[in-house]
């Protein structure tokens, strides 16, 4: 839409970081598995409903 971003992904991405905690990086278990094999470790945070996305969403903090 010109110069903003829209579409489910970004409204997905919004709630996901709505649920993070102070400094840390949760994303979902699509970003999880699209990373396999690059050495990142993952830290599980349980089944989340996210505010307007339909279902349950599995979400990961990213460890340092």
């Amino acid at each position: 839409m010109g110069d903003k971003l829209a579409g489910i992904a970004v409204h997905v991405g919004a709630r996901i970081a709505a649920q993070a905690g102070a400094g840390e990086v949760l994303l979902s278990s699509t970003v999880k598995d699209l990373v396999a094999g690059s050495g990142l470790e993952f830290a599980d945070r349980g089944a989340h409903t996210l505010k307007g996305i339909s279902g349950e969403w599995r979400l990961f903090a990213a460890v340092h």
